[in-house]
């Protein structure tokens, strides 16, 4: 049996509850993410956290098949009507809203009390635990990349937007400063906040955490994000490409790895200053990045932002703060206080979050398995090499195609081995699904029609 509030930990959710009553909250709010990055959601008057926490809350197993439709079910012999499961809420995440809510990350378990293995929180972890008995720490780092539209998802006024203009945050200078507050007081901690290359786009990089609580984090701020634009009449687009033909929208994240405390990312002899299981580590990324994009970027609208010039990692390569390379290496020192650390590029928002850490980690400790040799760094913008420049240094533009990016990942048995069969064949069935529903679609469809589908 899976250990939760049972026997002794009954009296500390009673604690729980009385002092989150005197903080004034009322109800509690457990999310969980599909393997189509659908952020669902379970709802409790406050009085019954503990039932939250264990046994949990009843919810049918199609909840990993729901597509971004907002009515299609991806069906299989596992995902139907047939079934029940609980979702379990991790009350040592809990963290409070304000206006009389709270939110706690959840997590799938069988009515048995065992873990669900289509649970993408559940996958992370079992990866976490992984890196943990090989004497791995990895840290993660993710940015939340947003735009900002009207109720229906049309565009908002940008007369005075410029690029990373003081403009855009005078203009939403109130949106900026609650949602600063709120997150100070749900206990997220901001990196920095600032308008994005496109119009209405901002972009929050949050500070570096163990990998599940680092997507728990992602999850939170998202809520924080989508409650503060309500307020001020304005919606959150989380669509790789909201508006066809204009800037895409990432979700990159950035990890480090120590190995019983030493970093393996600076300190070393290799390129760069990293240390052989560093240089490893990238490999293993670069090598399994191919067949990881049904993962990272397996939706029908993420094509159209992987493309070269939208900085978002077209090419299959890295470089040292290259913006146009898939992996980005960002080295350690006085500019960089928490050290040489690696950004992944590709990632949209329409990936899981859960799902995207536990691929990245899960390649890069298998680089460093298997001792996989790093390719040259890529010092220029990929897309000025030569053909055959190109070649020489195995630099490849990553395929744009969802139907290619979907047959790698399930042709994928290394992908397999680390997420599971079952994550991995409940992200085709959806992806499969947008493509058979709506591959056909031209760009200006596709945003049209998608805006909105991973908003909150």
């Amino acid at each position: 049996m899976t250990a939760g509030l049972s026997g002794p930990a009954k009296p500390l959710a009673a604690a729980a509850i009385a002092q989150l009553e005197s903080d004034g909250v009322a109800t509690l709010i457990g999310t969980v993410v599909s393997p189509a990055g659908l952020t669902h959601a379970k709802t409790v008057p406050l009085r019954r956290m503990g039932i939250f926490a264990d046994p949990g809350l009843g919810a049918s197993p199609v909840f990993h098949g729901f597509t971004i439709d907002q009515t299609g079910i991806a069906k299989s012999a596992d995902i139907g009507v047939v079934g029940d499961q609980r979702i379990r809420i991790d009350l040592g995440a809990l963290r409070i809203l304000g206006d009389g809510l709270a939110w706690a990350p959840a997590a799938f378990y069988n009515q048995d009390g065992s873990a669900d293995p289509y649970c993408t929180r559940g996958t992370l972890q079992r990866v976490q635990d992984r890196l943990d008995a090989a004497e791995l720490t990895a840290l993660v780092g993710h940015e939340v990349e947003f735009v900002l539209v009207g109720p229906d998802g049309t565009r908002l006024p940008s007369l005075l937007w410029a690029q990373y203009g003081l403009a855009g945050v005078l203009e939403f200078e109130g949106f900026v400063r609650d949602v600063t507050n709120a997150a100070n007081s749900s206990g997220v901690a901001i990196e920095q906040f600032h308008p994005e290359y496109g119009s209405n786009q901002f972009e929050i990089s949050l500070a570096p955490l163990p990998p599940v609580a680092a997507a728990d984090q992602l999850v939170l701020m998202r809520i924080i994000v989508a409650r503060v634009a309500r307020r001020y009449g304005f919606r959150v687009s989380l669509s790789p490409v909201p508006f066809a033909g204009g800037v895409g929208s990432g979700a990159h994240q950035h990890f480090s790895l120590t190995r019983s405390g030493v970093p393996l990312f600076s300190g070393g002899t290799g390129t760069q200053g990293m240390t052989s299981e560093g240089q490893s580590a990238l490999a293993g990324l670069l090598a399994g990045l191919p067949a990881a994009q049904g993962v990272l970027c397996g939706s029908v609208l993420s094509g159209l932002r992987i493309q070269p010039g939208y900085w978002a990692g077209a090419y299959n390569c890295w470089g040292t703060e290259n913006r146009e390379a898939a992996v980005r290496f960002l080295i350690g020192g006085p500019s960089n206080p928490y050290g040489a650390n690696v950004e992944v590029k590709v990632i949209d928002p329409s990936a899981n979050p859960y799902l995207a850490s536990a691929t990245i980690l899960g390649l890069a400790q298998h680089g460093i398995d298997q001792g996989l040799p790093l390719g040259p760094e890529v010092v220029v913008d990929p897309a000025s090499l030569s053909d055959t420049q190109r070649a020489d240094n195995g630099v490849v533009q990553l395929p744009d195609r969802q139907a290619d990016n979907l047959a790698a990942l399930d042709a994928s048995a290394l992908i397999r081995e680390i997420l599971g069969d079952q994550p991995v064949d409940a992200v085709l069935a959806v992806r499969n699904y947008e493509l058979e529903n709506f591959g056909a679609l031209d760009a200006e469809q596709l945003t049209e029609r998608f805006r909105l589908a991973w908003s909150l």
